[in-house]
């Protein structure tokens, strides 16, 4: 007995998942930690890794379903308008102009969105927003945010509750984080909302309250492959990424 074939509109293809990565380093390599790739795929998402130096920027979000702002090096100072520090440390304008702009454009449609640790980052900054150059400075050391330059730490967030992150993770509460940053969120910039924080007050999560589907946590959710509630970070927003819905958004009108 013959079965008919399935119409192609009845195929649920996996989403494709951008993925940022760091700038090429002196033999010549770019590279991302596994972890991300890792995450996305036990999520359902296909990543296609996303170099800096790329010009043609609208063009990548011709073919990708989703954005995943990567962790990595510090953000030039002179793009908020910050002042130096002395544990600022791997800054690249070839990275940073490119994530700036590419979160730019992305920002003006309707695509998901998902920034971890310096991708929180970069939409505070593409934003108007400001960035706590060093966080002990500022905060103290009663939680520890990043055991040094080289090794996490693990410290509990504060969910803001009724928030869109809060409701995927099934929690209300609070969450244990792998942790790996030393700076931070000064506030929420226009547009975006606090989702979680740290106990000292750092902030730890934002939302932007318009866009679909845009969710930035300080913390590294894929260092915690073990933690079902950390995944569903990752599974809710490739699910977001599987729904056909790049769009442009109607944007506010100029003064």
């Amino acid at each position: 007995m013959l079965f008919p074939l399935p119409s192609p509109n009845s195929i649920t293809k996996p989403p494709i998942i951008g993925i940022t990565t760091s700038c090429k380093n002196e033999t010549g390599h770019y590279s991302l930690f596994s972890n991300y790739i890792d995450a996305v795929r036990r999520a359902g998402g296909v990543p296609v890794l996303l170099t800096p130096g790329e010009m043609h920027q609208a063009r990548i979000l011709d073919f990708v379903d989703g954005l995943l702002f990567s962790g990595g090096g510090d953000i030039d100072p002179a793009e908020y308008e910050g002042s130096s520090h002395p544990s600022i440390y791997r800054v690249n304008a070839e990275r940073d102009a490119f994530e700036l702009g590419l979160a730019n454009l992305a920002l003006k449609t309707s695509i998901p969105m998902l920034g971890i640790c310096r991708g929180l980052e970069i939409f505070m900054v593409v934003s108007g927003g400001q960035l706590v150059p060093h966080i002990p400075d500022e905060f103290g050391n009663t939680v520890i945010h990043r055991a040094d330059q080289s090794h996490c730490a693990k410290h509990p967030v504060q969910l803001v509750p009724r928030t869109r992150l809060a409701t995927l993770l099934h929690r209300e509460t609070e969450i244990n984080v792998v942790s790996w940053h030393h700076q931070a969120a000064r506030s929420a910039p226009p547009g975006w909302r606090v989702a979680a924080q740290a106990p000292d007050g750092v902030i730890e999560a934002l939302e932007h309250q318009h866009h679909p589907w845009a969710i930035a946590v300080q913390w590294h959710p894929e260092l915690a492959p073990e933690d079902s509630g950390q995944q569903r970070i990752f599974k809710a927003f490739v699910q977001a990424a599987s729904q056909p819905q790049v769009v442009a958004l109607p944007q506010p009108a100029s003064n």
